[in-house]
């Protein structure tokens, strides 16, 4: 088995302890930046701020609806949260301190894939399906840093 990595990077327009709470919050704050129509649904089955967090959620993946477990860990508190789901991925979110009240979010998904030609496919086809939504999780958290900022 080989791990494969897709990750997406974007600077946010915020300081990084306010984006880190909002990522971390899984009740006020995770659920406005997920984007729709990939994200169904996500539920907090046990606390709902940072480590310790279970959620389970829904997503549409090739136009199938699959459902998931995470456990949430801070391998890093206010800087690094991690999300480790029931199938074995580990998807990270990174929030780093920019100059200017910015930071560089950036959020990373490492799976198995299998060995040779069809883990190469299988690696390809997990980029071309989680890219977009990164970054659209991306513009979304963007999104709602400004409205939440404009105070509507």
């Amino acid at each position: 088995m080989v791990v494969n990595r897709v990750s997406a990077s974007a600077v946010i327009p915020a300081p990084a302890e306010k984006v880190y709470g909002i990522i971390s919050d899984y009740h006020n704050g995770h659920p406005h930046i997920l984007p729709k129509p990939y994200f169904l649904s996500l539920e907090v089955v046990k606390g709902g701020v940072g480590a310790g967090t279970v959620v389970d959620f829904s997503m549409r993946l090739m136009g199938r609806v699959q459902h998931f477990r995470a456990t949430v860990t801070e391998p890093q508190p206010g800087r690094v949260l991690v999300e480790t789901n029931d199938t074995g991925s580990v998807t990270s979110f990174t929030v780093e301190p920019q100059p200017n009240q910015q930071c560089r979010v950036t959020i990373v998904t490492e799976t198995t894939v299998r060995d040779g030609l069809l883990g190469k496919v299988e690696g390809w086809l997990t980029n071309r399906l989680l890219q977009p939504i990164y970054g659209a999780e991306l513009a979304q958290l963007a999104a709602f840093i400004q409205k939440d900022s404009e105070g509507k």
